[in-house]
Order: C-alpha cells, then structure tokens, then sequence
C-alpha cells in the first residue's frame, strides 16, 4: 500500500492523494460507505461501483465475526470473494462495539468479554484475536483494537483508557508481524488516535501513534455526541501531529458540513452510516440543503428528487414519489433514498478533491457549507 500526497490547498488544510492498494486505487479525500455485515444496507454491488461511484466500503469485525462467522468467510476465499466486492475493503476492528455495548461488556487489560446482542453468548476479544480475525476477514485495510471513550468522559479515565489503547497497539503490529495474509494480498493497519476531547492527551496519542511509522493513521473517539466545536479542534489538532506523508482517516464522522470542514483541517478519509441510516428515516441530503421526504410539503412535488444529483435515481424519481414510498414503508424508497445520499457524499467529497487540484476549495467550502445546513 502506498500513498502519494497530490496537492495541498492553499488557504486551508486540505489535501489531495492517492492511496495505491492490492485491490485498486483509492483517490483522496474520500467518503467510504459503512457495510457492517458485508453489505451497505439496502444497495447493490453493482450500484455502489456505477451509480454512487465508492472506491471503497467498509465492514465491522465484531458483526462479521458473529454472523456469518469466520469458517463461512474463509471458506469462500475472504470478504471480497464472499460478497462480490473487488474494490478495497476496510474493516473496524471491533474497539467501537466495545464502546456501543456498555451494558454487554466487560474492559481487561487482556482484552475484552462481551455477549453476542444476537444470542447473548460470551466471546473474547483480544488485541491480538482482532488482528486475527481481520486477517481472515482479509480486508485492504485492518483497525487496532481500541476502547473509544465516551462523551462525556473524566479526564482520568480518558487517560487511562489511552494508554490501554497504546499497549493494545503494540500487541497489534506484534501480532501483524507473526502473521501473514490469507488470500495473496497485502493488508495495512492503521492505528488509532484517542484521548477524548482533552488536548494534551491527544497530542500525546498523536505523538505516539506516528512513532509507529504505520502506512496510514486514524482518528477515532469522535462523533460520539460532543459538540462541532470540539471535533473540530481535536480533528486540527491531530491532524497537525500526525505525518503529512500518510493518509489520515477521521472514524465514523459524519454530517456533509462535517466532512467538508475536517477536510479543510487535513483529514483524507471518513466513514459514517448517516447517509444510510437517515435515508431509511427520510432524512435526503442534496446540493441544495436538507429535505426530510416525509413532510407534507413534497406530497404534490413531482419534480426530480435532486435535479442536480449524479445517480439516475436523483433525475428517474420524484420527490412525491419517493414520500409515498417512504411513508408507505416500501423497501424501495428506502433502497432509492440510500443510493442518493450515498451518491451525494461521493460527489461531495469527489468535487472536493478537484477544488483543492484547481486552487478554488477554500471559497467553494465557505459557500456549500452554508447550503449543505439549510433545512429544506
């Protein structure tokens, strides 16, 4: 895996790469959609590649390792054979369950015992069974395990847990080096940041994190409740620590305004299951602001559902439509909704990247983050 940094904007932070995997060639910034059981929820394969344009998608360890379980996904030859994906592939770790299932987990040096949300049975994961289990997922891209703090969170035991994080991260790149890949391709792991929203201990995990010369360098233990402000300023911070030659991932973040400030801070990667998750409620995210498709105010609107849209579902369908679909509880609305917003996170953050090659991101961001927040 190699990473080429292209350009930096000017007036911000920004930055445009390359990120060369076993499995294509990924170009930055870049959204990856969340398909946490080895499909993004409601969309086809096909769809992902052609109508929303993904470079790359996600899956999640822990939901992975419990259903379909490992004898399946090996079996057939790792994730990418099993469900028909040949672009790179990401895999979290499992370290944000840890903090999902407060109620169902138990947090040890060791590692961690939790209870299956599916059957209640207990499993253990380890620092090194984490890496175990992602190298026979065989994802391009692996997470250590980590504990993401909540928000909010005493100082103490925000250091506490960085620590921990740290140690477990040795234990990872240990277990990276006995091992190898399954399946003839290379995998990278890429480290996490913690520290909550505490500075000093940030920089100190940022500092830590970039001794270990990893080929990319996450940040994780944001977009869990606490406000922009903060984001933001943990989000520059690390950003100023972390190497400008690597690829810097911000986990699970978040809304368009989001994306396109963190990137205006130095972040080439992000993740996050709104644009899914929302559109199953209604919720379509357009060039022109937020619409939520169950309101009255569409029932007789029979113009195209984001006459500035790049997939076909934006000009085919229409916003009365798509209401009734979604209000009648039809799967296809909430299939429709999903590819539209999927397709506008990538079309956000592809005509990011050609700002910041054409020198005009800085104007273009101040201008879309006013539109992206206006509630249609």
């Amino acid at each position: 895996m190699h990473f080429t940094l292209q350009k930096k904007d000017e007036k911000t932070k920004a930055r445009a790469g390359e990120l060369k995997t076993d499995h294509g060639t990924i170009q930055t910034p870049i959204f990856m959609p969340v398909g946490t059981a080895g499909t993004v929820k409601g969309v086809h394969q096909h769809e992902l590649d052609k109508e929303i344009n993904a470079q790359i998608i996600l899956g999640n360890t822990y939901h992975l390792y419990l259903k379909p379980g490992l004898e399946v996904i090996e079996g057939a030859g790792g994730l990418h054979k099993f469900n028909g994906w040949n672009k790179p592939i990401l895999t979290d770790s499992g370290g944000y369950q840890v903090y999902s299932l407060s109620g169902q987990r138990k947090i040890k040096e060791a590692g961690v015992k939790f209870q299956s949300h599916h059957d209640g049975s207990y499993h253990f994961f380890t620092p090194e069974r984490a890496i175990d289990i992602q190298r026979t997922i065989g994802a391009d891209i692996i997470m250590a395990f980590d504990e993401c703090t909540p928000y909010p969170c005493d100082y103490a035991y925000a250091k506490k847990s960085m620590h921990m994080t740290h140690r477990w991260l040795k234990r990872c790149f240990d277990q990276m080096d006995r091992t190898a890949p399954k399946y003839g391709y290379e995998q990278a792991l890429f480290p996490i940041v913690q520290g909550s929203v505490y500075e000093d201990l940030r920089e100190r995990s940022a500092e830590k994190i970039a001794s270990f010369d990893a080929v990319g360098n996450a940040i994780g233990g944001l977009s869990v409740g606490e406000p922009d402000e903060e984001l933001y300023k943990a989000t520059d911070l690390v950003c100023g620590i972390l190497p400008e030659e690597k690829p810097r991932y911000l986990m699970g973040v978040g809304t368009p305004v989001n994306i396109l400030e963190c990137i205006a801070l130095g972040v080439d990667m992000f993740d996050c299951v709104m644009p899914t998750r929302n559109a199953r409620h209604g919720m379509l995210f357009t060039s022109e602001g937020i619409i939520n498709i169950k309101n009255k105010k569409w029932e007789m609107d029979f113009s195209p559902l984001d006459p500035n849209g790049t997939a076909t579902v934006d000009q085919v369908y229409s916003k009365s439509y798509v209401r009734h679909l979604i209000r009648s509880n039809e799967f296809l609305g909430f299939q429709i909704a999903s590819i539209h917003n999927l397709a506008f996170y990538l079309a956000l953050v592809t005509e990011a990247r050609t700002r910041i090659l054409d020198g005009t991101f800085s104007e273009w961001k101040d201008k879309m983050v006013v539109k992206l927040a206006n509630r249609l």
